[in-house]
């Protein structure tokens, strides 16, 4: 589902709905928040690391982007609550960049600078889980049409697809 943002920029909020069948929620959050396992399973991840600088727990990111265009990193703060919502266990991410002067940009390397997230995860009632994520982003530079294109339509339910499998290989390998 796109949704241009306000500015009329051009960029697109994404907001994805989705179900993972027979992966708790429980087990799906722990795997969402796991750097160490997601450099295992997620092939775009160039770097990936959580430092604490001035007493806040900070992530760098490089995401690798295909030839022949540059690298983006992100640095971003993150944080997830286990809520009890009615009853319900509700598991919410947030993340959002921040700029960090210990973490200054690379050569080569765009930096993301703007870039939101909320990852709702819950229980779908059986065995699985429901999963509702919205995430924006300004990648910067000059990203042809083709790419974005190909993020909407096949990088997202490729994502889905990966930690479905990363979740069910999660027990194995921790």
């Amino acid at each position: 589902l796109f949704i241009p943002f306000p500015q009329q920029s051009g960029l697109y909020e994404y907001k994805i709905f989705g179900g993972l069948a027979d992966i708790p929620p429980k087990l799906c959050a722990d795997v969402y928040m796991d750097l160490n396992f997601r450099k295992k399973w997620d092939q775009y991840v160039k770097e990936l690391y959580e430092e604490t600088y001035d007493d806040e727990k900070v992530i760098y990111w490089e995401v690798k982007y295909p030839f022949p265009l540059s690298n983006r990193d992100y640095v971003y703060i993150r944080e997830c609550r286990e809520m009890d919502v009615d009853g319900r266990k509700i598991w919410v991410v947030l993340a959002k960049s921040v700029a960090v002067p210990q973490c200054p940009e690379k050569p080569g390397i765009i930096r993301v600078k703007s870039y939101k997230q909320s990852l709702v995860i819950e229980s779908d009632g059986k065995a699985g889980c429901k999963v509702y994520m919205y995430y924006f982003d300004n990648p910067g530079g000059m990203i042809p049409s083709w790419l974005v294109n190909w993020a909407a339509k096949s990088g997202v339910p490729a994502f889905l697809k990966d930690i479905q499998k990363a979740c069910l290989n999660y027990s194995k390998s921790t």
